[in-house]
């Protein structure tokens, strides 16, 4: 018992991920033929796991230094630019290093690089953080991974990155007027090209894109399958393994991008509710953390990690139902791979690490406010 005090684990936090890995597993086993999916996923997990509990014992304060955040900025981008050369492509987007028995797909830990930067950033200009350059100098540093994702084409990543970045200059305390005046000139500038400048057949692309059930028979046809899947789990589900739509694989990646489908048609709503709570536990305990944290610096990093997680689970979500394009974003801890898992769980850890030299003023008060909180 001493031993695990000594971790400085946010327990609540760590087991309320195991659900959700639970469930992804689960749902993988059921899928038959390709069930092992499941064994490489369990093999995915302890290794998150070991870096999770591994970079529980860092002192992450060196990350405080512009030139450490700057310089993993930089690698990161080079990796993401050596794609281009050395990358192997998969699913029409050449996003992946392949390695032998694995491959590594360098937009998931460029999200955690991005979330560090921007902490950085905001964290260091906290007193004049009103003024909008503020906002022009974070969406370069969004923007560079942005493009260089949006060309592999990996639009999912790339709508992770502006989320991230809009996530964090709301929480950062930059002001709304100049954010709008931002957004202003993004809409002029896209009302613009649309109405002088696009073809009618660049204009159906992007309907069709923005909304996929409108052609069910061509680009809405994963959309439309999905949507049928979670309707038809009702209240208690059809059972594990008992999910036509993933098994007779009208259901397309249903590992991956559509897990949350196939999850929903096999455990129903009630199933689904559980999910919901679990990861709502989930984002609680990182921003009871994040609260506790010493600087703005681990506040902002906390509130980061939960802005990535909401992003990813909410427009899986949206996408399984019908009601957000299909981008091949996965459901954190869920879907199936392993650079996400990794990313996820190194984003945990950095938190468990702060956590270790958290502050002690004002401990008393954040207790009540979120509870279970030493």
């Amino acid at each position: 018992m001493h031993f695990l005090r000594t971790l400085k684990i946010d327990w609540i936090l760590f087991f309320s991920t195991v659900p959700i890995l639970l469930a992804g597993v689960i749902t993988m086993s059921s899928f038959g033929s390709v069930g092992s999916f499941a064994s490489k996923q369990l093999l995915w997990i302890g290794v998150s796991w070991l870096l999770f509990f591994g970079l529980s014992f860092v002192d992450f304060r060196f990350l405080r230094r512009t030139g450490v955040v700057i310089s993993l900025f930089i690698l990161g981008c080079a990796f993401l630019l050596l794609l281009f050369m050395l990358g192997s492509v998969f699913k029409g987007a050449k996003g992946w290093f392949n390695v032998g028995l694995f491959a590594i797909q360098p937009a998931d830990p460029m999200k955690l690089v991005l979330i560090l930067v921007l902490t950085k950033y905001f964290s260091r200009r906290h007193i004049e953080i009103a003024n909008i350059r503020h906002i022009v100098v974070s969406g370069i540093y969004a923007l560079i991974p942005f493009i260089l994702v949006a060309i592999q084409p990996d639009f999912g990543s790339a709508i992770i990155f502006f989320f991230i970045w809009l996530g964090m200059v709301f929480v950062s305390g930059i002001s709304k007027k100049h954010l709008l005046i931002v957004f202003t000139l993004g809409l002029v500038s896209f009302g613009t090209l649309w109405g002088f400048v696009f073809h009618d057949y660049q204009k159906q692309r992007i309907m069709t894109f923005i909304h996929p059930l409108a052609d069910v028979r061509g680009s809405g046809y994963n959309a439309f399958q999905s949507t049928i899947a979670v309707g038809s789990g009702g209240i208690f589900g059809n059972g594990v393994g008992y999910g036509t739509q993933s098994r007779l694989n009208f259901l397309p990646e249903h590992q991956t991008d559509f897990i949350f489908a196939a999850f929903s048609e096999e455990w129903g709503y009630i199933g689904v509710l559980l999910l919901f709570i679990f990861f709502a536990l989930l984002i609680w305990r990182i921003l009871a953390n994040a609260f506790l944290g010493e600087t703005n610096f681990e506040i902002l990093f906390g509130m980061g990690v939960a802005i990535y997680f909401i992003a990813h689970f909410t427009i899986n979500i949206g996408m399984n139902i019908g009601l957000l394009p299909v981008t091949g974003i996965t459901v954190p801890f869920m879907s199936y791979g392993g650079s996400h898992l990794l990313t996820e769980f190194s984003a945990l850890g950095i938190l468990m690490g702060m956590r270790r030299y958290r502050r002690a003023a004002h401990r008393d008060d954040l207790k009540h406010e979120f509870l279970g909180v030493e």
